[in-house]
C-alpha cells in the first residue's frame, strides 16, 4: 500500500500540487500511474489523478501518454503491457539491442508456458460423451470430476478436505444464476443494490478465487479456509470489478440476445439517468472499488501475496478483455488481436 505522504514535497504552501510539475511529461505520467494506488478516503492521490489527467490530455500526445490514459498500469495485465512496451522500446533511438532481445526471449518463453497450460485446460474425456444423454449431464460430470480431482490433490499434498468449500462456491454460483433466471422470466427489474448483491457472485469470480486459493496456498490453515468460505472483502471487490467491467462491455449485446438488466440499465431505471451518465457512474464505481481493493490487499491482509495478486489480476484481466466491448461474446477484432499476440504469436527475434 502506497503512503500518500511521500507526495507532499510536490505541493505548495496551499496544499496544491506545484504548477511546475505540469512541464515534465515523464514525471506527470509517473504521478498519474501512482495515483491509481490510492485507497478509500485518501485525497492526495485523487488530487494527483485529476491534475495529471487534465494536463496530460491537453499538452502531451505521445504514444506512451495515450496508452496510459486509456488504461493505467495498475489496472491492466503485466504480460500484455510487456508486449506493448517491448514494441515501443524497439523504436527508440537509444534502444539497447541486448536488453531488447532478452525481453523478447522472456516474453516468448512465458508465452510457450501459457500454450502448454491451455492444452491441459482443454483436456476432455470423450468417452463420457457417448455414455450420457445430454449436455447438462456432461457438464455436471465434468464439473464433479474436476472438483473431486482437485480435492484429492489438495488432500494428498496439503492434508485438508476441501470438497465442502468448493461445493459451496459452486452452489452459490448456481443460486445466483437461478435468481437472475427468475428476474428474467418474471420481467422483474432489480434495483441497483439488488442487482449488485447477486451479480458479484453470478460473474463467477468467487468460484475462481476459491479454486485459486487452495491451489496456491501452502500450508492451508483451516481457519483461513473458513475465512474464505464467507467471501471476505478482497474477493468481493475483485468480483465487483469483473462484473462492472463485463457490464460496460457486454450489456447492450446481452440485452439484445435476451438477458436481465445489468448495472447500467438498473441505474438508468432507478435514477432516470441517460445511458452515457449510467456508464460514467459504473466507471466511477470501478475506480472506487479499486481503492477498496488496494486497501484490503495491503499489509494487514491475511492472504498470501500470491493470492492477493490473483484477486487483483481478475480485475485487471476484466478491464483488459472488455476495454473495447464484449471480448468474449462478440470476439471483436481488437480483443481477438490482443489475445492472439499475448498467447499465440511469439515476438520475432530478428
Amino acid at each position: 500500500m502506497l503512503n500518500a505522504e511521500i507526495f507532499d514535497r510536490f505541493k505548495n504552501e496551499k496544499g496544491e500540487f506545484k504548477p511546475s510539475l505540469c512541464d515534465d511529461a515523464k514525471g506527470l505520467l509517473q504521478l498519474y500511474e501512482a495515483s491509481f494506488l490510492s485507497i478509500e478516503g485518501e485525497s492526495t492521490l485523487e488530487m494527483a489523478r485529476e491534475l495529471t489527467i487534465k494536463h496530460l490530455d491537453d499538452q502531451f500526445h505521445s504514444p506512451l501518454v495515450h496508452h496510459g490514459l486509456e488504461l493505467p498500469l495498475h489496472w491492466t495485465t503485466q504480460r500484455a503491457e510487456a508486449r506493448w512496451f517491448i514494441n515501443i522500446y524497439g523504436d527508440r533511438l537509444d534502444m539497447n539491442p541486448i536488453l531488447l532481445e532478452l525481453a523478447k526471449l522472456n516474453f516468448n518463453i512465458v508465452q510457450a508456458k501459457y500454450q502448454k497450460e491451455l492444452k491441459h485446460v482443454s483436456r476432455w474425456d470423450v468417452n463420457s460423451i457417448h455414455q450420457l444423454p445430454d449436455y447438462m449431464q456432461i457438464c455436471y460430470l465434468a464439473l464433479n470430476n474436476f472438483v473431486n480431482e482437485m480435492a484429492y490433490d489438495v488432500l494428498k499434498e496439503k492434508g485438508l478436505i476441501i470438497i465442502p468449500y468448493l461445493r459451496k462456491a459452486w452452489a452459490d454460483l448456481c443460486k445466483a444464476y437461478l435468481e437472475e433466471a427468475k428476474w428474467y422470466f418474471n420481467g422483474y427489474k432489480p434495483t441497483m443494490e439488488e442487482y449488485m448483491n447477486n451479480a458479484w457472485i453470478s460473474i463467477g469470480a468467487p468460484v475462481m478465487l476459491s479454486h485459486a486459493f487452495f491451489a496456491v496456498t501452502n500450508p492451508i490453515e483451516k481457519e483461513a479456509a473458513q475465512y474464505l468460505l464467507n467471501y471476505p472483502d478482497l474477493i468481493r471487490w475483485s468480483a465487483m470489478i469483473l462484473r462492472l467491467s463485463d457490464d460496460l462491455g457486454t450489456s447492450s449485446d446481452e440485452l439484445k440476445r435476451g438477458d436481465v438488466p445489468k448495472s447500467i440499465q438498473c441505474y438508468m431505471n432507478e435514477t432516470g439517468a441517460s445511458e452515457d451518465d449510467a456508464r460514467k457512474h459504473v466507471r466511477f464505481l470501478i475506480s472506487e472499488t479499486w481503492k477498496k481493493m488496494n486497501k484490503d490487499g495491503g499489509a494487514d491482509c491475511p492472504f498470501s501475496q500470491t493470492f492477493i495478486e490473483i484477486a487483483k489480476n481478475i480485475g485487471r484481466m476484466s478491464q483488459y478483455m472488455y476495454q473495447y466491448g464484449d471480448g468474449h461474446g462478440m470476439s471483436n477484432s481488437e480483443t481477438k488481436d490482443r489475445i492472439s499476440t499475448l498467447v499465440f504469436e511469439p515476438i520475432p527475434l530478428a
